[in-house]
């Protein structure tokens, strides 16, 4: 199978200061290094015309661009979507930071050949709760398949399934044959 659209939110290794109380991202799931996400075989599940709409960290821009130039696509944008967290109560999330305390996150696009893009009303800003460590909300999905159709479409690194994608992951029963 060769997808249209290719979601991903990989598992970066990044140095952060949270491995005090065990709270950062490696005491929650594995992380892979820089070398092994630029290693995935991303080209080989790309269809010729594909959007990759991929979540980076917030103190490895060049690390992102490095990743999507090794799997050849080209950058769209640095903030396809960005979301804006939230607490359960509607205020703004107080997170950890490196500069600044960090209450955002942002989601690249980047293509490869000419994907068709079907609907130019879905908004970047994205507003959401906050909730499980690193979990994205479910209305990004919802505004990809807006965005480029019913295309064949992967989410990668998934933790549930949901209709309508195929899904690899290590906390989901993948759908995405010899990944």
């Amino acid at each position: 199978m060769r997808y249209s659209l290719i979601y991903i939110d990989p598992p970066w290794t990044y140095n952060d200061k949270c491995h005090a109380g065990q709270r950062g991202a490696g005491y929650k799931y594995p992380l892979m290094t820089l070398d092994a996400i630029k290693a995935l075989p991303i080209a080989r599940i790309a269809a010729d015309d594909c959007l990759v709409a991929m979540w980076w960290v917030p103190p490895m821009p060049a690390e992102a661009l490095a990743v999507i130039d090794a799997w050849g696509f080209k950058l769209k944008t640095m903030c396809g979507f960005t979301w804006h967290k939230t607490t359960k109560h509607g205020k703004d999330h107080f997170g950890m930071g490196n500069w600044t305390r960090a209450n955002a996150e942002n989601c690249l696009f980047a293509t490869r050949g000419k994907p068709k893009r079907v609907c130019a009303g879905v908004r970047q800003l994205i507003t959401a709760q906050v909730g499980k460590h690193s979990a994205k909300p479910p209305e990004v999905r919802d505004r990809l398949v807006r965005l480029m159709g019913d295309v064949p479409r992967v989410e990668l690194f998934a933790r549930s399934a949901t209709p309508g994608w195929d899904v690899w992951g290590n906390e989901v029963e993948s759908t995405v044959p010899d990944f």
